[in-house]
């Protein structure tokens, strides 16, 4: 978990620049996914999320994207929405205006010519915005978003473990924070976040809940 020190430099970030943390559709939530694509990882993650009938959002990396560029237009033809989450997976503050807007427009370059769309949504490297990537996304048409629960899968945990954080916190409304690839992590395998798709997805069912793209839970612009 993340130290009371970094959760406190959140919510604060998260005051000062404020985007969506929840969706609004009444019965449905989100499973998102950051860090991808990545070819190690997400298609098992799209084959687990077709056998559970689950639509999601994946946060793309330009720098992954460049990897196998087929894989973000795989993810958008098996059902899913994509969004960007920049080019490099760096930490705004460490970066000049210029070079954070322009991380935002060559991520967003990335995508289209990999994707043929124009994505809504996008979700700054650790969840933290800066002056500059607050006004890029302005710039840029972009909404940007947070997160309302997590499964904590960047740390080294068991798929039951994921499971089971992201189940606590599973209702109605939720947007929840996961990754596809293990590459900017301290984890080395983010195969446990695949292998924990069936029971979260079991219990949204239970739950009466759909897990459904971002889009789907916020309706049209």
């Amino acid at each position: 978990m993340p130290s009371f020190q970094q959760q406190l430099k959140t919510v604060e970030r998260w005051q000062r620049f404020p985007a969506r943390e929840r969706g609004d559709a009444p019965g449905r939530a989100v499973l998102t996914f950051d860090d991808g694509p990545d070819p190690d990882v997400t298609p098992a993650l799209l084959d687990a999320l077709e056998a559970e009938g689950v639509r999601a959002t994946f946060f793309l990396l330009g720098e992954q994207m460049m990897r196998v560029p087929s894989l973000a237009g795989e993810i958008r033809r098996r059902g899913h929405e994509v969004a960007l989450h920049g080019y490099e997976h760096v930490e705004h503050d460490q970066l000049w205006p210029g070079q954070t807007r322009d991380d935002l427009a060559r991520g967003l370059g990335t995508l289209q010519a990999s994707t043929g769309i124009s994505p809504r949504w996008y979700r700054p490297p650790y969840g933290l915005l800066s002056e500059a990537s607050f006004k890029a996304c302005s710039d840029l048409g972009f909404e940007p978003v947070y997160w309302s629960a997590w499964g904590c899968d960047w740390e080294t945990v068991s798929a039951e473990r994921i499971a089971e954080l992201v189940e606590r916190d599973l209702a109605e409304g939720e947007i929840v924070l996961l990754h596809d690839s293990a590459r900017y992590a301290p984890r080395e395998d983010a195969t446990p976040t695949v292998e924990a798709i069936p029971s979260i997805a079991a219990r949204a069912r239970e739950r009466g809940i759909a897990l459904v793209t971002l889009s789907e839970a916020v309706g049209e612009r």
